[in-house]
């Protein structure tokens, strides 16, 4: 939240009207705008997607399909072909119609019976060279018409098969359109020549293949369209270019056709057992002007979700500016000292809750306006009582002169009575409290001399603990004690709760270890920052930043000293850590005792800046450390 705070900081520069509309832009037009960019190209995409699935699905279905009769043809055609009794009738020497008639009749139950059991044939034509044959049934003479087909002509010249479109046409001169299987039948010892014809029924594949949503063109090699969903489309090129000098040619994509743009997909079939290959092109015509419609119809909706908001917005700012600019037109007079407001405002929303705040405010100004002479009067009348007893309370302060010499005095005679224990830790008391008498209300004093005044408290801890613990002191070499100053009495309550509380379950083996030196380049300002933030992870409310500007310029001109103070006592789990860190960093008005790390951790960053602070650090069973990092000089 607070980053959202910082990122639209640079609207309190301006106009109330001015921060809505921007608020308007960046929360409701440029989502929307991206968001319907993203929908329609995407809806636009899965729709293209799902209809060209479809009809590729439907090419599939007509290949299969042709793939099935195809092949079914091409059995029958194998049947008839190496027929004895077909090959025998072609062969005969018939003197006359009637004897090619029984020829015929003999055996033409094997070849009619494809004609009545397979609906997929349309018409079975055999044709023969042989000049002895007649026109009777499936059998066929072959005149020069037929001679100079280019179809006949390749049959007689090569084995394999071979399927191409033909087109018959009635006495009326209609069209009708085949595909059609041509082959060489084989007239062994035969000076004659023999072609089959097996023409594939139209009417077959229409009620096989025909769909009611997809346009279906099928054409043959190189040739015309034999089949189409339109019947004037038979005998018409492909509307789709085709490229027939590759071996596999597809195609999916959209072509204009007819002033429309429709969804292609083209696909080859190889035919069994056959160089012959079967080009299928399934067309949509109506899924891309349903797909317009759609996206057209989100383009709309997208847009009335801008326009509506954007007239709403227009209508309330400008109703929301007004009353604002009469609010300060009101403060504005009151600030003047003007208190006879000539402007009502009225309703129920928060400006109206001002505006009657307002109100309330000018007439307590006016009822106190009366009594703020007095008031001040009274304030200076209290000013100077309470100066009085502060001069009262200072000349009651003992006199610390008569404090050591009643301490020497008394030490003496406990050194001539043979108490040296009493008389050392007479001594020592008398030099804590000098320190602490002469540094009352000074600003800073020498490292070295906070440092001997810790000693002198330690030394007064032990003779009251005996073995209960030790501790040492170790400061850097490069440190100029004498020179580095530091707040007077800013350790002592440090060092008091790492012997009071960290080794409380001490009896014995307890150590306190004061370490001062300058804080190394592994714990780099950066860190620093780091660590005193992770004090504060586990706390709510967590407080304000800290100014990372004045640390980077107080950390380039002076160096860090880190105090450490550690125990090795129990220690602390991380909940009770945490605790601890939080009463560290927030004051609990409620909580009177265990609030002097609070105030230690108050004295240092007042003093020395918020970069600067205590950090505490505890592990079960090994101990507690709180460091406390300082500047060397004092800017």
């Amino acid at each position: 939240m607070n980053i959202i705070h910082r990122r639209l900081g640079f609207l309190k520069h301006s106009k109330i009207r001015k921060q809505l509309y921007t608020i308007y832009i960046l929360a409701v037009l440029m989502p929307v705008t991206l968001i319907g960019i993203f929908l329609v190209g995407n809806t636009g995409q899965l729709l293209t997607n799902y209809h060209r699935d479809l009809l590729n699905s439907d090419n599939l279905r007509v290949r299969t399909i042709l793939f099935e009769i195809t092949t079914q043809i091409y059995n029958i055609s194998e049947e008839i072909s190496f027929n004895n009794e077909v090959i025998s009738v072609l062969n005969g020497n018939y003197s006359s119609m009637a004897d090619m008639t029984i020829a015929v009749n003999q055996v033409a139950s094997e070849v009619d019976k494809y004609m009545y059991n397979y609906s997929e044939i349309d018409k079975i034509e055999i044709y023969c060279d042989n000049p002895n044959l007649y026109n009777y049934k499936q059998y066929k003479t072959v005149d020069s018409d037929i001679q100079n087909t280019d179809w006949y002509q390749r049959a007689i010249s090569q084995s394999s098969i071979f399927w191409k479109e033909m087109v018959t046409r009635d006495k009326y001169g209609n069209e009708y359109w085949n595909l059609c299987l041509v082959r060489k039948i084989p007239l062994t010892h035969s000076d004659f020549q023999g072609v089959l014809v097996v023409r594939v029924s139209d009417n077959y594949l229409k009620t096989r293949i025909n769909s009611q949503e997809y346009q279906i063109h099928a054409s043959v090699d190189d040739g015309a369209i034999f089949y189409a969903s339109n019947r004037n489309d038979y005998g018409k090129p492909q509307a789709v270019p085709i490229d027939y000098n590759k071996n596999y040619f597809q195609y999916s994509g959209t072509k204009k056709l007819d002033d429309k743009t429709c969804f292609v997909d083209v696909s080859t079939l190889h035919l069994y057992q056959s160089d012959s290959k079967i080009y299928i092109c399934t067309l949509n015509d109506k899924s891309y002007e349903n797909i317009m419609s759609i996206l057209h119809t989100c383009i709309v909706i997208i847009a009335l979700a801008m326009i509506v908001p954007g007239i709403l917005v227009q209508v309330f700012t400008g109703y929301f500016t007004k009353r604002i600019v009469m609010l300060r037109h009101v403060m504005h007079q009151a600030s003047n000292e003007d208190y006879e407001f000539e402007i009502r405002m009225h309703g129920d929303d928060e400006i109206s809750e001002v505006f009657a705040d307002l109100e309330i405010l000018v007439q307590n100004i006016k009822e106190k306006d009366a009594r703020m002479y007095e008031a001040m009067i009274n304030e200076k009348e209290l000013a100077n009582e309470q100066q009085k007893m502060e001069f009262k309370m200072l000349a009651s302060q003992i006199n610390p002169h008569f404090l050591y010499n009643t301490l020497e005095t008394i030490r003496m005679k406990a050194y001539t009575a043979g108490d040296k224990e009493a008389a050392t830790a007479i001594k020592l008391l008398g030099k804590s409290m000098r320190y602490v008498l002469e540094n009352n209300g000074v600003a800073f004093t020498a490292l070295k001399n906070e440092l001997n005044h810790i000693e002198i408290y330690m030394k007064i801890q032990k003779l009251r603990f005996d073995e209960k613990f030790d501790y040492q002191i170790h400061m850097d070499k490069e440190i100029d004690a004498d020179k580095c100053m530091i707040l007077p009495l800013l350790l002592q309550p440090i060092v008091e709760n790492a012997i009071i509380h960290g080794l409380e379950e001490k009896e014995v083996g307890g150590m306190v270890l004061i370490n001062v030196a300058y804080l190394r380049e592994s714990e780099n300002p950066q860190k620093l920052l780091e660590g005193n933030e992770k004090q504060t992870d586990n706390i709510k409310n967590p407080p304000k930043e800290i100014e990372t500007e004045i640390l980077s310029n107080n950390l380039h001109e002076t160096k860090i000293i880190k105090i450490a103070i550690s125990d090795n006592g129990y220690g602390m789990d991380e909940e009770i850590l945490n605790r601890i860190r939080h009463d560290i960093a927030y004051k609990n008005p409620q909580k009177k005792e265990g609030i002097g790390l609070y105030n230690i951790n108050q004295r240092v960053k007042l003093c020395y800046g918020s970069a600067y602070c205590m950090q505490i650090a505890s592990t079960p069973q090994q101990g507690t450390t709180v460091s406390l990092l300082i500047p060397e000089k004092i800017s």
